[in-house]
């Protein structure tokens, strides 16, 4: 089985100026991502993919990462990841079972979450993986503003009064680990697919650090 785990990360960044490679308890944000990759016993490449010469550097100096050179129009601020993950797959040119996305910005996400969040998926029939964490907030409590400006439930009138327990459990995506099989991801050219499983994560782990409160 051949798993690819593709770290994108862009030299650009509105939050924190260079985010990607900014210090982290000692380490560029970037190295605790590459780290995790590599201690996993699933991932059998590690690709780290830049517009910006200076993570490509720093990439190439931790042993079995190979660096690729992201085209400047798929490093914009609006820039999809889906396309940034086709083009590493066509550059490097090779089959893979699976793809694994680590985005940097999850610098407390493990190799151990890696790896049993793959297990999981392993052991399931499903074709996709995204981690999550429960939401503090529940979705369906929320309001918005109707055409006439009046306040409404966002789903109904009713859930914004319900128990929570009657209400379903809701996720967010935590932006840390996201596995799919390759001829799904190239065919649909989605990280979600139409079996996609979960894999919750603790609020520690799932940090996703955007600004510099999160980094504090």
């Amino acid at each position: 089985m051949r798993v690819i785990a593709i770290i994108p990360a862009r030299g650009g960044s509105k939050g924190i100026p260079r985010k990607n490679i900014v210090n982290f308890k000692g380490l560029p944000l970037i190295q605790w991502s590459i780290d995790a990759a590599l201690k996993s016993k699933y991932i059998t490449n590690v690709v780290v993919s830049s517009d910006d010469d200076e993570i490509l550097e720093l990439a190439n100096k931790s042993k079995d990462v190979v660096k690729i050179k992201r085209p400047i129009e798929l490093a914009q601020d609006n820039s999809k990841t889906e396309p940034v993950l086709i083009h590493v797959l066509n550059t490097i040119k090779n089959d893979y079972d699976y793809l694994i996305l680590l985005q940097p910005t999850s610098p407390l996400r493990t190799s151990e979450d890696i790896d049993l969040a793959f297990d999981n998926l392993l052991k399931s029939n499903a074709t996709s993986l995204i981690s999550v964490c429960k939401l503090q907030h529940h979705p369906y409590k929320t309001f918005k503003i109707n055409n006439n400006g009046f306040l409404e439930g966002i789903i109904n009138n009713s859930f914004p009064f319900l128990p929570r327990q009657e209400l379903p459990e809701t996720y967010r995506a935590n932006g840390a680990i996201y596995i799919v099989k390759v001829n799904e991801f190239l065919k649909e050219g989605k990280l979600l697919t139409q079996k996609t499983i979960h894999f919750e994560m603790s609020e520690k782990n799932s940090l996703d650090i955007d600004s510099k409160k999160d980094l504090r």
